[in-house]
């Protein structure tokens, strides 16, 4: 990886916590499933061992990347931020663009984004748009609609 894996430490305990489940919970169970159905004979008719080798692929594909994302993470908590009258990872800022319309959104690590919830991934255009960005300041984003111009009205860190 070329960039740091910033992550919060709520983000990287999410992570753990699904390689976990996956890993110490489904695995073992799937794997029984298929040594039971591989024991009833024909396997190429057999949808129990089919679809449970098929299951274990994907698991195996889930954990190796879970893996690989857990050992590139950085953890970083956001309520450690030095400079907080800055944006900077894990700072929820309110911006309005030229409507006037307000957007409240948090900068997080981009395995834990959800836009639908207000969490934007680090490396985001508009995350990458607005670091470093102060209160009052006007910042520009190209976006898949077209060019945006926001302005930052509120920098707000966890534990302010």
């Amino acid at each position: 990886m070329d960039r740091p894996n910033y992550i919060t430490p709520a983000g990287y305990a999410a992570l753990r916590q699904e390689y976990e489940a996956l890993f110490a919970g489904e695995r073992p169970k799937l794997v029984d499933t298929i040594a039971w159905a591989a024991g009833n004979g024909d396997r190429s008719e057999n949808g129990d061992y089919i679809y449970g080798r098929k299951r274990l692929r994907e698991i195996d594909r889930r954990l190796g990347f879970l893996s690989k994302r857990m050992k590139a993470a950085k953890v970083v908590d956001p309520r450690a931020q030095e400079d907080r009258s800055r944006v900077w990872f894990g700072a929820t800022v309110t911006i309005a663009d030229e409507d006037d319309a307000h957007r409240t959104l948090t900068l997080v690590g981009d395995d834990e984004a959800e836009a639908g919830a207000g969490r934007v991934g680090w490396n985001s255009p508009i995350a990458r748009a607005l670091r470093g960005a102060a209160v009052g300041d006007l910042r520009r984003v190209v976006l898949p609609a077209g060019e945006r111009e926001y302005e930052v009205l509120a920098i707000d860190y966890p534990g302010d």
